[in-house]
C-alpha cells in the first residue's frame, strides 16, 4: 500500500528538533521559521513540554469523556485567565477544522438559523462544514457546496450589511488574520463594525484564531487588537505544540445544552497535558511579548527591501509578497541557506516561527535573504 499524496514533498526528512533547529536524516541542520503550518509555538522538544508529556504518559494516556478529567478543568481555567476570557466555557476537540465545525453548529443551535457568512480568500479547514465556509472551490467537493454559505470581500462593511440585514444568518466566521490566503488582516475598525452589525441583526460572531491565536500576532488572540469580544472563538495549531488539540471558547450567553457537542478523543489526558505545558512556557518565558518584539524587528529589517512588493502581518504571522523576478526564492532559502519557510501561492513567503525565536536567529534569516536577493 502506498501513501495518499497530500502535498508535494521535498526530499527532506526531519528526524530531530530542538527549539527552532531541525536536523534531517542525512544530518543536515536547518532553521525552522515555519513550525509545520504554525503548529510549533514553543519550539521543538522544549524540555518542560517533553517532561510533562513523558510523566503523563507513564500515568494515563487516555480515557473517555464519560468520566472526570481534572486536566480539562485546569486547562480551561488557565486558558481563560491567560487569554482574558475567564467567563467563557471551553469545548475541547482535536483540530482547527473540528473547532470551526462545532462553532458553526453552536451558532446555528443558538439562533435557529442555517446560513453562514464568510469572506473571500478564507480558509477554515477541510471537513464538511469548515470547507463549505472556505473560499477555495478546488477543495470543495460537490457535497460540500451549499446555498447556506455566502462570501463577501474582507473589510467591506457595506457588503456585510446587505447580507446580515436579511436576518437569516446564524453566524459570521472570520479569521483573526487570514493565513492560507497570504496574511491578510481585517482592520480593527472593520472588526468593530462587524461586531456591531452582528449584534444588530442577531448573528453570532465567530473568530477563527486557529492560526493567528496563541500569541502569534503579539496578542494572545489577533482580534484583541480591535477590542471586540466574539461570541465564539476557535483555536488549535499552537495550542498543543504538535500534539493534536483544538478548542472552542464559548461566550456565557451562548450556554450550549449538554449533549449538543461531543467527542471521543477531544480533551484527552495527553492533549490537555501538552496544552498546559504550552501555556506554562508562553507565560513563564513571556512569549507573547517576544512575538511582538521579534515581529517588529522583522518589520523594520524588511522595510524598503527591494525584493518585497508588500510586507503583511502582525507579530510572528508574516507574509512577504515577493516581486515576480524573485520566483524560486523560497526553494533557495531552503536548499542553499537551510531555512524552512511557508508559502501562499507562488508569490508569498510565510514566516510562522516558534514564538521563542531569538532576534539573533531572525537576523541570520534577514542576512541570508539579503545575500540571495542582492
Amino acid at each position: 500500500m502506498d501513501l495518499f499524496k497530500v502535498y508535494k514533498l521535498w526530499d527532506i526528512e526531519p528526524v530531530k528538533g530542538l527549539g527552532t533547529t531541525l536536523w534531517d536524516s542525512k544530518g543536515v541542520e536547518y532553521t525552522d521559521l515555519y513550525g509545520g503550518h504554525a503548529v510549533i509555538s514553543i519550539g521543538h522538544c522544549h524540555p518542560h513540554y517533553v517532561e510533562m508529556l513523558s510523566a503523563q504518559l507513564q500515568k494515563l494516556g487516555f480515557y473517555s469523556n464519560a468520566v472526570q478529567n481534572s486536566l480539562q478543568r485546569d486547562l480551561a481555567e488557565r486558558l481563560g485567565r491567560i487569554s482574558g476570557y475567564e467567563d467563557y466555557s471551553l469545548f475541547l476537540c482535536n483540530s482547527g477544522a473540528e473547532a470551526n465545525e462545532n462553532a458553526i453548529k453552536l451558532a446555528s443551535f443558538k439562533t435557529g438559523r442555517s446560513k453562514v457568512l464568510a469572506f473571500g480568500k478564507a480558509f477554515h479547514g477541510r471537513t464538511s462544514g469548515a470547507v463549505a465556509v472556505t473560499d477555495n472551490p478546488k477543495i470543495q467537493a460537490p457535497f460540500n457546496r451549499t446555498d447556506n454559505v455566502d462570501f463577501v470581500p474582507l473589510n467591506d462593511v457595506d457588503a456585510v450589511d446587505r447580507k446580515l440585514c436579511k436576518c437569516e444568518y446564524a453566524a459570521v466566521i472570520i479569521e483573526g488574520i487570514q493565513g492560507v490566503a497570504g496574511i491578510y488582516e481585517p482592520t480593527d475598525e472593520f472588526l468593530q463594525t462587524l461586531r456591531g452589525l452582528c449584534d444588530k441583526y442577531g448573528t453570532c460572531l465567530i473568530l477563527d484564531e486557529v492560526q493567528s491565536g496563541y500569541g502569534r500576532s503579539g496578542r494572545f488572540f489577533a482580534h484583541q487588537y480591535s477590542g471586540v469580544r466574539p461570541d465564539i472563538i476557535t483555536t488549535a495549531k499552537g495550542m498543543g505544540n504538535g500534539f493534536p488539540i483544538g478548542g472552542v471558547l464559548i461566550a456565557p450567553h451562548i450556554a450550549p445544552e449538554s449533549g449538543m457537542l461531543g467527542t471521543t478523543f477531544g480533551g484527552n489526558h495527553l492533549a490537555c497535558t501538552a496544552a498546559l505545558a504550552v501555556l506554562d512556557v508562553i507565560e513563564n518565558e513571556h512569549l507573547v511579548q517576544n512575538a511582538a518584539k521579534v515581529g517588529e524587528y522583522f518589520r523594520k529589517a524588511f522595510e524598503g527591501d527591494a525584493a518585497i512588493a508588500e510586507y503583511r502581518g502582525r507579530g510572528l504571522m508574516i507574509g512577504l509578497e515577493i516581486k515576480p523576478e524573485y520566483a524560486g526564492l523560497r526553494d533557495r532559502l531552503l536548499f542553499e541557506e537551510h531555512f524552512f519557510t511557508g508559502a501562499a501561492g507562488a508569490q508569498v513567503i510565510r514566516l510562522l516561527p516558534a514564538l521563542n525565536i531569538t532576534q539573533e536567529t531572525a537576523s541570520r534569516f534577514v542576512a541570508s535573504w539579503q545575500k540571495l536577493t542582492k
